[in-house]
């Protein structure tokens, strides 16, 4: 028997489902994807096909670290405590398995599918890359999804570590893909995509240190305390704008580097002052955010010049 509207409302659903998943994958949170482009124009805007790939399976390889982060967050009650309803700055419908759109085994089979198919994506193209490529790749897709789930190398002290690390090598390996051997400036712009995250990362987890430190999760700020994670963050902004000033002293990008990266060095004092300064983490965050974006663009002119 056909139930009037019945179509309708099994598109209805699907749609709902599908935006469920994409919201457990994070897709509107892109900023790691533009190590892309980043590496497409350190590579001379060549590689085009490659890079797509490599694009395909970080998508991929990203899903399955959030949706698996995700899974441990429901289990351990933190999600709940940071994105409850005393903490309305943030916005629950970015965790599905907290509103029941979705159960933690169909985030696990996501999680793990999204994880399965990237890393075909990924190891499939280091084949024909250099060694280190390969070595680097497996290390972005053990780590990825090792990073609140298994080993939980982001409950362990690592977070931060892995924040930068893994942007540093989304940019390494795009350019080891295509050209082989990445040159002084591709490592300097590494430095400074990795550092991009991180310094949205570091916000964040000032926001939710209580909920972190009830279930044990030890980054930075819950470690060091206020006063030791606000000496953490300016010391990180001072290391990305020292890089980037020296950048040129060592012989590594155009005399004119620094003067490229001052909106986004703007940005980033911007952001130190609302997040350190003023004590507004999240708007911190959203400073940050936009540094990242602007030192990106910013970084490919330098290479549409240079190269």
């Amino acid at each position: 028997m056909l139930v009037p509207g019945g179509p309708a409302v099994t598109a209805a659903l699907t749609a709902s489902r599908l935006g469920a998943y994409a919201r457990l994958a994070k897709l509107d949170v892109w900023d790691y994807y533009l190590a892309l482009p980043l590496a497409w124009s350190l590579c001379g805007f060549t590689g085009t096909g490659v890079l797509l790939l490599f694009g395909v399976g970080t998508v991929l390889v990203i899903a399955a670290a959030v949706a698996l982060d995700d899974v441990t967050g429901f289990r351990d009650g933190s999600d709940a405590a940071n994105y409850g309803p005393d903490a309305p700055a943030r916005r629950l419908a970015r965790k599905p398995l907290l509103t029941g759109e979705l159960d933690e085994r169909q985030a696990l089979v996501f999680g793990w599918a999204c994880a399965v198919l990237g890393g075909v994506c990924w190891l499939g193209l280091g084949l024909t890359a250099p060694l280190w490529t390969l070595v680097l790749l497996a290390l972005l897709l053990v780590s990825a999804v090792q990073y609140s789930y298994g080993l939980k190398i982001s409950y362990r002290g690592a977070q931060e570590v892995f924040l930068a690390g893994f942007g540093c090598g989304l940019v390494l390996c795009g350019v080891g893909l295509v050209r082989g051997a990445p040159t002084a400036l591709a490592v300097v712009e590494a430095v400074v995509f990795g550092l991009g995250p991180l310094l949205v990362g570091v916000y964040s987890n000032a926001n939710d240190a209580a909920g972190d430190a009830a279930v044990g999760r030890r980054t930075v700020a819950v470690l060091a305390g206020p006063g030791g994670h606000r000496a953490f963050t300016a010391g990180l902004t001072a290391l990305e704008i020292g890089v980037v000033v020296f950048a040129a002293g060592l012989g590594a990008g155009p005399w004119w580097f620094a003067l490229a990266l001052l909106p986004a060095m703007a940005c980033r004092v911007a952001q130190l002052r609302v997040g350190v300064g003023l004590g507004d983490a999240l708007r911190a965050r959203r400073w940050g955010l936009l540094a990242h974006r602007v030192a990106v663009a910013s970084l490919v002119v330098v290479n549409l010049v240079v190269l």
